[in-house]
Order: structure tokens, then sequence, then C-alpha cells
């Protein structure tokens, strides 16, 4: 499993979206490791398809759908009004790991 936390350096979310992962992952008995990855550029976040800080993908996808077509250095603000992820998003997205695999 491959965990990947994307934030703009300074991002107030940044530490609380780590914080909440790693419960959710204790929850779920995963023992994984987090890859922060700070996007300090444009051209970055359009390359690596962020759409705000802080973004937090397994596996290569976003623990939130997010029909975006736009990226760059800025907040995100994720479904339930706030810059974190809410913690069922996140043990879903754990959950889901590897299902379309099938």
């Amino acid at each position: 499993m491959v965990i990947e936390v994307l934030y703009v350096p300074g991002c107030p979310n940044h530490q609380t979206a780590v914080d909440r992962l790693r419960s959710a992952l204790r929850a779920a008995a995963i023992d994984a490791e987090i890859q922060d990855i700070a996007v300090t550029e444009d051209a970055m976040a359009r390359r690596l398809k962020f759409p705000g800080s802080p973004t937090i993908r397994i596996d290569g996808r976003d623990v939130e759908a997010n029909p975006q077509n736009s990226y760059g250095l800025a907040c995100r603000l994720y479904s339930n009004g706030t810059g974190v992820p809410a913690l069922e998003a996140l043990r879903r997205a754990i959950a889901g790991v590897g299902e379309e695999r099938i």
C-alpha cells in the first residue's frame, strides 16, 4: 500500500490530515509508511494533478473523489466543509484498496 500526503509547505491542515490518516490506519490495524510530498511550484502541482493542500492518495487514488480540472498551489476544501477529509472517508478509502483490481 502506497500512501501519499501531498501538501503546500506551511499548510495549516497538513498535520491534522496526517494525524487523522494515522488514526484511520490504526483502526484498520494497518502499519504503512506515509510519504509526505511537498508541492512547491505550479508546474509540479499540474504534473501531479494536485487539487489542493492537503491531498491524500492511497495507491494513487484520492481518498475523496474530486472531479476537478484545475490544479495548483491552493488550499483544499473537502465535502465535509473543512480542510481535512472526514475520518469516515479515510476509512472507506483504506477499506477499498484493491477492490477494483479483483
